[in-house]
């Protein structure tokens, strides 16, 4: 494949009703394989975070950003995510020539050659690799945000819908770091009973 740099993208947290969505962007040492990676969703939680340090030592270039709920909010989470990729790929050095981006759709911002797959994230070990640091520095934001934010279970959820994360944002009401835009959180704004 000569000697173009391809960056694998992924991301985490589209999903949850709480927290940033986590996006990675990695470009591998053909030179320092890394053995086990594959998509982060396949992998526990004690495999992901073995091969946290291991990626972020051995590959050419990564960057993780984070794109938080007021944006989300703000461009939803489509374009949030989109513009993630968008900023972890500017945040690599050296920069990468191409794109191989986990899913079917491309940044319409993409400045340089991209490719969409789907299952990428299982096919594709660059995109693996960022599968896993996009995860991990997620579940790590969101077990942070739990000690901030005492009650509603991020550390356990990671801020998705579980029952009892409704039944915490019923009682407890949202905080700062839930995304107004989503449903279930919207729908306590719009009752009127909040703030």
């Amino acid at each position: 494949m000569n000697d173009r740099l391809i960056a694998g993208v992924d991301e985490a947290g589209r999903g949850p009703l709480a927290g940033p969505v986590s996006v990675a962007a990695v470009i591998l040492d053909p030179s320092r394989p890394i053995a086990g990676l594959n998509d982060s969703k396949k992998l526990t939680e004690a495999r992901r975070e073995a091969l946290y340090p291991q990626i972020i030592e051995n590959v050419l270039a990564h960057c993780i950003v984070m794109v938080m709920p007021d944006e989300i909010d703000r461009i939803n989470i489509y374009q949030a995510t989109m513009t993630g990729m968008c900023r972890a790929l500017a945040g690599l050095a050296p920069a990468a020539d191409e794109a191989w981006i986990d899913g079917n759709a491309l940044p319409r911002e993409l400045s340089i050659p991209g490719r969409a797959i789907v299952g990428g994230d299982a096919l594709e070990p660059a995109i693996s690799a960022a599968s896993i640091l996009a995860k991990v520095t997620r579940d790590r934001w969101m077990v942070a945000l739990d000690r901030e934010h005492p009650g509603y279970g991020f550390a356990e959820h990671k801020g998705y819908g579980t029952p009892g994360h409704l039944e915490a944002l019923k009682r407890l009401g949202p905080c700062p770091h839930h995304r107004r835009s989503f449903a279930p959180v919207k729908l306590l704004f719009d009752q009127g009973t909040l703030f």
